[in-house]
């Protein structure tokens, strides 16, 4: 017997649609892939925000919040041109991406800025000295370890980087 006359879908509506899908098995491996992920772009807006704030003689409160608000347009955007590159259009890339990243870079961020303001005189050791760059490096490290179980129990709920997972062909 053919189950094919067993579908009811309304049209553009595929099987597996109207189905519950199971979150994928969260692996240390797999949330570990996707901090390294949300810390890239992380990274790059934290540090580059720490190096404007700091070489300008910006206020520690001006240069994290610069820092932050850098940190999460450099994590979508690499999350979003990952998601265009499989052909999705703009608009869904960035919802991808916001429910992706939104609450990895956030706890990354205010785990690596903690460290930042908690480590002595970090904020204020200039561009050429290397406690600023140890701090920074050190608050990057803390931020990656931290938020790696968070991925991991997100991931397994189906949330997070979990919703990448449709637009990784071949990853």
């Amino acid at each position: 017997m053919s189950h094919s006359s067993h579908h009811h879908e309304s049209p553009g509506q595929t099987h597996t649609e109207h189905q519950p899908s199971t979150p994928p098995a969260a692996t240390w491996g797999m949330a570990a892939q996707a901090t390294l992920h949300c810390l890239t772009g992380c990274a790059i807006g934290e540090v580059l925000g720490m190096v404007i704030g700091t070489a300008a003689g910006l206020s520690n409160l001006t240069t994290v919040v610069l820092s932050v608000a850098l940190a999460f347009v450099f994590g979508y955007a690499l999350t979003m041109r990952g998601v265009l590159r499989a052909g999705v259009d703009f608009r869904t890339a960035l919802k991808v991406a916001l429910a992706a990243d939104t609450v990895s870079i956030a706890v990354m961020e205010v785990l690596d800025n903690a460290v930042m303001l908690i480590v002595p005189g970090a904020m204020d050791a200039g561009l050429a000295n290397w406690l600023f760059w140890v701090a920074l490096a050190g608050s990057l490290l803390v931020a990656f370890l931290l938020t790696t179980p968070v991925n991991k129990w997100l991931i397994g709920r189906g949330k997070g980087h979990a919703v990448m997972h449709q637009y990784h062909h071949g990853h």
